[in-house]
Order: C-alpha cells, then sequence, then structure tokens
C-alpha cells in the first residue's frame, strides 16, 4: 500500500462512522451530517452519535443528533477548526451540550503508518508473533491496552517481547472494522524506554499490512510516550476526534 492508499482507506471508514462523504473531510468546510447506525462502523461506536467532531486537518465533519445540529454549526462557524477541539473554545461545546444532558467525553489523536519511515526495529529481546488462541490467558491488566476483555473476538494479532522466557512487553491489534485493525500497546514498568515499545508498534503496523489491511493507532494528545512511540515506530498524525456522551456515563468513568 501507498500512503496515499492507507489514507484513502481510513478516509473511507470515518465517512461511514461519520454517516457523509469521504470528500467531506478534505475540502476545507465544516460539514453538519445527521448521525446513523451502520454495521460497517468501527466495532466500538456506539451510533448514532449525539456529537462527534472528526477533522483530517483541513474542515470539521459533525455528525450529531438532528437535535444539536444547529447549535453544532454555530460553534464550528465560531472558531478555528484547530481550537474547537481545545480549551478556552471547547467550554462553549461543553455549554451547548449540557441542556442535552451531554458532556464532551473522548478526545483523541489517530495515526497511520508512514510507508517511507515505517520499518522493523529491534529491541535486544526475544519477540514472538501471536494469533488468537495465544491471548487466551493475557486478559490481564498488565495487558489491557494490547487486548479488550469485552471484545475478545476481536483480537486477532500479536507480537511480544520475552525476557528469558518471560513476557515484557506486547502488542496486538484488533479488527475493529473491515479494513482497518487498531493497534494497542503494553510495556511491563521496569522494562520501559529500552525501545521495546517502538519496535513492537512497527512490527506489528508491518504484519498487519502485509496481511492487506491498514493499522492505526490511538492516543490522547496528552500522552506524550504514547505520541512519542508512535512517532518513533514510523506512524503519524492523521485526524483528530471528539465525542460527547451522555453526563452520567462521563460522570461514572471519573468516579
Amino acid at each position: 500500500m501507498t500512503n496515499r492508499d492507507i489514507l484513502q482507506t481510513a478516509v473511507r471508514q470515518s465517512a461511514i462512522d461519520c454517516s457523509c462523504k469521504p470528500e467531506d473531510f478534505l475540502d476545507g468546510e465544516n460539514h453538519i451530517v445527521i448521525s446513523e447506525s451502520s454495521d460497517s462502523a468501527r466495532r466500538y461506536l456506539t451510533l448514532p452519535h449525539f456529537c462527534n467532531l472528526v477533522s483530517y486537518g483541513s474542515g470539521i465533519v459533525a455528525c450529531c443528533d438532528e437535535r444539536f445540529a444547529e447549535a453544532a454549526a454555530s460553534y464550528l462557524a465560531k472558531y478555528p477548526a484547530e481550537h474547537c477541539f481545545e480549551t478556552p473554545n471547547l467550554h462553549v461545546l461543553s455549554a451547548l451540550l449540557e441542556p442535552y444532558g451531554m458532556k464532551a467525553c473522548f478526545m483523541a489523536e489517530y495515526f497511520l503508518p508512514d510507508v517511507n519511515v515505517l520499518k522493523p526495529l529491534d529491541c535486544g529481546y526475544e519477540l514472538r508473533m501471536m494469533t488468537q488462541p495465544d491471548f487466551a490467558e493475557l486478559y490481564r491488566p498488565e495487558w489491557s491496552n494490547a487486548l479488550c476483555e469485552k471484545r475478545k473476538h476481536l483480537d486477532v494479532l500479536g507480537i511480544g517481547a520475552y525476557d528469558q522466557g518471560a513476557l515484557v512487553g506486547f502488542a496486538a491489534c484488533s479488527a475493529d472494522c473491515d479494513d482497518m485493525w487498531q493497534i494497542g500497546i503494553d510495556v511491563l514498568p521496569a522494562y520501559r524506554r529500552r525501545g521495546i515499545a517502538a519496535c513492537l508498534t512497527s512490527r506489528l503496523a508491518l504484519a498487519i499490512l502485509e496481511r492487506g489491511k491498514v493499522p492505526f493507532y490511538c492516543a490522547a494528545w496528552s500522552n506524550i510516550a504514547s505520541v512519542r512511540n508512535a512517532i518513533k515506530a514510523g506512524l503519524r498524525p492523521a485526524w483528530a476526534e471528539l465525542t460527547a456522551k451522555p453526563a452520567a456515563f462521563v460522570d461514572e468513568m471519573n468516579a
């Protein structure tokens, strides 16, 4: 795959997730669309959205409930796209959401591989590729970023780093949609800052591409360690998302 192929695949998936056209993300304009459910959306999404903002760096698609469409349009029209995802402007969005019992919840940056720099990195530890049957005993807290116990059936491929037979770092991916697999990574605290995360992330990304799928990686922009890992592994920022959830859901997470 070329970088263009990879980006086009991601944009097509975002269009499915956001009930819009792929070109809506690339024309430099803001778009307000009414959210709909889709069997082809990323498996972990709860659709339809009440308010979900997505930007590939050129305008924003606001995928929302029809009750919130006018408010979303007013928000996007008021601020530059890059500022709609951060404070202080985000407080304005919060005020618009509040009457509907909603709050801004998930905010993240998503990364795609750059095939011009992606290569298999080394870390000095034994590496083992794994498939779904190998994950049975790994659904534990220390590997909770790599695997998701609630969606075990989606965890399809992984790679582990071993020190004298003990698993010390683990990256795995979930088949979150037909064409894209999401990478998650965990390294035991005592083994961090040794290049294990970037090694595993780069090699898993390459393995995913070899299988004809597009790897993607998600990180909060404040998670410097995770962002640095993505960059070191050969991944680059591609799009940003902000998702509103019911206030009760947000409050429970904060509790």
